[in-house]
């Protein structure tokens, strides 16, 4: 299956494409990685060297793809971060173009915004551009629980309120939310949640919360991945894909926890992506 990942890229460490690609590659999918900027490092470090591309040069990059491999051969779509909102106008375009030839293809979008204790990071423009443009195009939506609230402007105390903004959120346009770093007032200290909402229910897993400091950048980009990854792989099932994410995820975030890094450990982590040594119960819960 091939996958049209259009995000970040970094040459030191692990976010965008660079959290996206690894994961996706070694659960079997072509990845057409095309990057919205070419940087050093990521931005958390404070200071890094490299470009933003313009929304041009991406749909010329697109372009010299499908004179490759037709807008038909594209299984999925697969979006992160943007510089600013003329990037994703080129991102939804080429979601065009591709389910014009090939309907049963997805996009899946990973609204990147903001989060809890840093608030809104991203360019203005760019949440109104999620809100009305890319959610409603997305038939997957992976935000966290901050970008959720962001979007459909809910205040969650409670799972139930939580399962609530979720299905405002597929009422938008979306077949699938899963909303990530999910933490209520039922959540215990030591772990955490990601929740998992479509027409045909809810559900919740829960992972063992393993305390890095400071968090590593990028897990949404990799949570993303290996959502699509296995949705795909096991039929557009949600609680499958979520459950098998959930195991993948935590094998990376162990390894990296146990490594003392800030940078996500993919390559000590590559095996047990695909074979995790442990299975977390997904849970019903409407």
């Amino acid at each position: 299956m091939n996958v049209l990942s259009v995000q970040s890229h970094v040459a030191y460490g692990y976010v965008g494409n660079r959290a996206a690609a690894f994961p996706l590659q070694r659960l079997g999918f072509d990845v057409w990685a095309v990057n919205t900027v070419q940087f050093s490092n990521h931005t958390g470090y404070g200071s890094w060297t490299g470009d933003v591309f313009t929304a041009d040069h991406v749909r010329k990059v697109i372009d010299g793809i499908f004179e490759r491999s037709p807008p038909s051969t594209c299984d999925a779509v697969l979006s992160g971060y943007l510089g600013d909102a003329e990037l994703g106008e080129a991102i939804l375009e080429a979601v065009s173009r591709i389910r014009a030839a090939r309907p049963d293809a997805l996009y899946v979008c990973d609204p990147v915004m903001g989060d809890h204790g840093r608030g809104i990071f991203v360019r203005p423009g760019i949440p109104e551009f999620m809100r009305e443009r890319a959610v409603p195009a997305a038939d997957v939506i992976i935000p966290n629980q901050y970008e959720l609230q962001l979007l459909t402007g809910s205040h969650m105390r409670s799972l139930k309120d939580a399962v609530a903004a979720a299905r405002a959120l597929l009422e938008m346009g979306p077949k699938v939310a899963v909303i990530t770093s999910l933490q209520h007032d039922q959540t215990p200290d030591d772990v955490i949640q990601m929740l998992g909402v479509s027409e045909e229910g809810a559900w919740v897993v829960s992972t063992p919360f393993l305390p890095l400091d400071p968090p590593p950048n990028g897990a949404g980009d990799a949570v993303t991945a290996l959502f699509l990854a296995h949705y795909l792989k096991s039929g557009r099932s949600v609680p499958a894909a979520l459950s098998a994410m959930a195991a993948a995820i935590f094998e990376v975030i162990s390894a990296t926890y146990h490594a003392g890094t800030r940078e996500l450990q993919f390559i000590a982590a590559q095996d047990k992506l695909v074979r995790p040594t442990r299975e977390f119960e997904v849970v019903a819960v409407g």
